[in-house]
């Protein structure tokens, strides 16, 4: 059952979304967040605080970058949420994760409230590990062929990798599973949430579907925006705003006109942290059952067999 949820200033529901750094290029800030500020969303944009020290597995911009990181700053002073996604786009030791969360914090002025892994070493609670249920984890195994079995070892106390403690003391809210349905509440109403089997995370939240500008786009659809707003539903929205989002002409016709489209509604448009305060004050701090993991854990894992969602 989707939990009724009363939004502040009388809005209807809430919309936001979580941007990671992938791929992060000129067109991204020339063109997207421009007009996410000028239509009043103010979104959640998460960052690699180090500079690169090794051979990267990802394409993007990090805090290194004087530009980039102006850009952050200007986004940051309009109400924009920055967030943490690892220390760098390659794998880090404690030391160097220990020193991107005190950068971070030397930025932008506090530890990160936020948190989305990247696929380092130092992911926590990573591959087979996001799932708790034993037949679940199983099945996981068997579709990806056990491909993450021993790569990512973020809570792992013996590890290089290991930051667990420095999670759990530095941050508070953790992405972790991710549903085609608009309204990321219907798959998972009790969060932010609590699992008490995953001890370095304080809090865990869900996310919508919108990894590209196809899956966006196709999550954020007329008919969908319509039945989130009647649901009085939030959207936290999982994506990559530079792929595919806008390149040197400007911005994809179809993304600009279903924002356009979203912004003329009655919606909270706060950033993510925001919201996930808004429902722990108004539903409460929720320990997740068993039963309550393992619904969520098959809805998503059934979800990745047939659409490949992230």
């Amino acid at each position: 059952m989707i939990p009724k949820v009363e939004w502040p200033e009388g809005k209807q529901f809430a919309f936001t979304i979580f941007d990671d750094p992938d791929g992060f290029t000129e067109p991204t800030k020339k063109w997207v967040y421009p007009i996410l500020a000028d239509l009043g969303f103010r979104t959640t944009i998460a960052v690699w605080p180090n500079p690169i020290a090794r051979e990267r597995n990802s394409e993007g911009d990090t805090c290194a970058d004087p530009a980039y990181l102006a850009h952050l700053h200007r986004m940051q002073a309009l109400g924009f949420e920055i967030s943490y996604h690892n220390a760098a786009p390659h794998n880090s030791t404690r030391e160097e994760i220990a020193a991107s969360l005190e950068r971070f914090r030397e930025y932008f002025g506090a530890y990160p409230r936020s948190v989305a892994n990247h696929y380092n070493a130092d992911a926590l609670y990573w591959g087979a590990e996001r799932l708790t249920d034993p037949l679940c984890r199983t099945f996981y195994k068997l579709m990806t062929r056990n491909s993450t079995a021993g790569k990512h070892s973020g809570e792992v106390e013996s590890s290089p990798y290991f930051w667990g403690d420095l999670c759990l003391e530095k941050t508070q809210y953790f992405r972790n599973f991710v549903f085609r349905d608009i309204n990321t509440l219907k798959a998972c109403p009790f969060q932010p949430y609590h699992n008490p089997q995953r001890r370095f995370v304080r809090e865990w939240f869900a996310c919508s579907e919108g990894d590209k500008r196809p899956a966006f786009v196709r999550t954020i659809a007329e008919a969908n925006q319509d039945r989130l707003e009647d649901e009085g539903g939030m959207s936290l929205m999982y994506t990559h705003l530079a792929h595919g989002f806008a390149d040197d002409n400007g911005l994809n016709p179809e993304f600009k006109r279903l924002m356009i489209r979203l912004s003329k509604k009655n919606a909270w448009f706060g950033p993510v942290s925001t919201i996930l305060d808004h429902l722990r004050a108004t539903n409460g701090a929720h320990t997740v059952t068993s039963g309550e993991l393992s619904s969520m854990e098959w809805k998503w894992l059934f979800a990745k067999a047939l659409h490949g969602t992230s």
